[in-house]
């Protein structure tokens, strides 16, 4: 039965009908399956400037297909323009009332299934999150991809406009060229365009069937975008008629799949907290030694951006995830038994996409020759992170690397370090402090991150945080350290100058002092004041987990 059959009856339900009729119910209306479109259009950032008309769309179709749709808002924040500032604390907590908004409007209402059209990168998890907790049938729709700039003949992306910062103040470039890059990079509508976070976790989405084939990929400007929004109406109200729910699909073997196509492609490590937080909401046991466990069977295969040459329009045209997931399947990688919003197992979802990469492209190649032969994203433990932590390995030139502690309480002052060229080769800078309490809102570092490759250190310095780190961040870098500095975790006990070794191969994070010395610090440690008593990030603070699982606000 369709939860919004109560409004049709009997007479005492007739208020209810009264006001559905203002907003366009006729009578014949009443027994089709009331749609929520969860809408996180925006002019905040180019991202989601583009959903309203894939909201239109998809209302059309919604009704063309027998349902009854309702479009409501909710919102979002842009990490890029938010990144380096205060204003970056809330990113994370975006996430929680993106999830909370979809679960509010969706239950207040009644509704029978929800059409979630996102952008920027807490518009995803933020809505899957809300499809797990109501497990009514829902879909997924990615805003699209932006297409990326050009300057000099060169594909340019927002990580370029940070990265032009550490060159202009190493004497690399000139101000007039950085000033081209700031103007070029964005060309339009559309997420970041590497397999930053946005593009990471419409990828996990696709390969746990809550979206479309190839969706994941599309540009945002292109016409294929406004179809794939029309055909997820369509499959969204024969998923009602057929009762296919989130659980259904958001098994432990669909998350593992999810894991699989996140390595294959050199996806962000903000993949780690979401799914980790995804998996909460789904009932489904997970930890971040799955993804550890995972990644030494799963190699990377895609060549993009970070750290590779591509951006993900790139990938699109060479077969988008689906060609990645047809590797896998074949390579035994991929659990192929996992049902789709369509109804469909993995196995046959991809069963007309060739065995191999098309030969007339190096985006996506073979098992055989991968880019590398396990996966990017390492779980490093240690004495610094009892937790654990998480660092995207691929394309280091210096996985070992052990020197002297460059302490920071904040991104601000580290920033200003690095900028003031007093950050040295061999440095491990430890930025702490900006933990899911800590910060709060465990903002990310690309700022002073771009800012080391851009003055040449990337691959001379590590730099360890209980923040995060953006999905355009590459080098020896370790985030999500756990437990954080903020609740007494062993990183708010170094001391300027203590030898700290991050070691990939390993997979150890360690301050290198003795067990006793370290039992001192931690006996003289006191609890600092929040930063927020009140309002959102007071709340947030007093609310979270742990990174390690998954920086959630609704814990039992």
């Amino acid at each position: 039965m369709l939860r919004s059959s109560a409004i049709t009856q009997g007479i005492q339900r007739s208020p209810n009908r009264a006001m559905l009729r203002a907003v366009g119910f006729g009578d014949e209306d009443f027994n089709k399956p009331i749609i929520g479109i969860a809408n996180g259009y925006s002019t905040i950032t180019p991202c989601n400037m583009g959903l309203n008309n894939l909201a239109i769309q998809a209302e059309a179709s919604t009704k063309k297909s027998g349902g009854m749709p309702q479009i409501f808002g909710t919102i979002t924040v842009s990490d890029g323009i938010s990144m380096g500032t205060e204003g970056m604390k809330y990113s994370l907590v975006s996430r929680e009332v993106i999830a909370d908004s979809i679960e509010t409007a969706c239950n207040a209402q009644s509704m029978d299934g929800v059409l979630a059209i996102g952008g920027c990168d807490k518009n995803m998890p933020g809505a899957v999150i809300a499809m797990a907790r109501m497990n009514i049938p829902a879909i997924f729709v990615y805003g699209g991809t932006i297409k990326p700039g050009k300057l000099e003949g060169s594909d340019l992306t927002v990580v370029s406009a940070f990265e032009a910062v550490g060159q202009l103040t190493s004497g690399k470039i000139s101000k007039e060229k950085l000033i081209a890059v700031e103007k070029n990079c964005i060309p339009g509508a559309g997420s970041c365009g590497g397999m930053f976070t946005a593009n990471t976790m419409s990828a996990a989405i696709e390969a746990m069937g809550l979206s479309l084939p190839f969706s994941s990929t599309m540009a945002a400007e292109d016409s294929e975008k406004v179809e794939s929004a029309k055909r997820s109406a369509e499959v969204l109200v024969e998923a009602i008629k057929k009762n296919i729910r989130p659980l259904d699909l958001l098994t432990k073997e669909a998350f593992e799949n999810a894991i699989s196509v996140v390595m294959a492609v050199g996806g962000s490590t903000n993949a780690v907290l979401h799914l980790l937080a995804i998996a909460k909401s789904s009932g489904v046991t997970l930890s971040i030694d799955d993804f550890e466990r995972i990644r030494q069977k799963v190699p990377v295969i895609c060549d993009l951006k970070p750290s590779g040459k591509y951006v993900t329009v790139d990938l699109h045209k060479s077969g988008g995830i689906p060609q990645v997931m047809k590797v896998l399947l074949e390579a035994g990688l991929l659990h192929g038994d996992c049902k789709t919003i369509e109804g469909k197992t993995i196995k046959e979802v991809l069963e007309t996409i060739p065995r191999i990469p098309p030969t007339n492209q190096d985006v996506i190649c073979s098992i055989a020759e991968p880019i590398y032969k396990k996966g990017h994203l390492a779980i490093l433990k240690g004495n610094l992170a009892l937790e654990g932590s998480v660092a995207k390995i691929s394309g280091i030139k210096t996985p070992v690397l052990t020197g002297p502690a460059r302490v920071f309480e904040s991104e601000e002052k580290c920033l200003e370090a690095i900028l003031k060229k007093t950050i040295i080769e061999g440095d491990v800078i430890v930025i702490r402090n900006e933990g899911p309490v800590g910060g709060p809102g465990m903002r990310e570092m690309l700022a002073p991150t771009s800012a080391i490759v851009g003055q040449g250190l990337g691959h001379k310095v590590a730099l360890i945080t209980d923040g995060r780190f953006s999905g355009g961040t590459y080098g020896l870098v370790v985030g999500h350290i756990a437990p954080e500095a903020a609740v007494g975790g062993n990183i708010a006990l170094v001391k300027e100058g203590d030898i700290i070794t991050v070691d990939a191969n390993k997979k150890l994070i360690q301050l290198n002092i003795d067990e006793e010395e370290l039992n001192r610090r931690k006996s003289l440690w006191k609890k600092p004041a929040p930063k927020y008593k009140s309002g959102v990030l007071g709340k947030y603070a007093r609310l979270v987990s742990s990174s390690s699982q998954g920086a959630i606000t609704d814990q039992p």
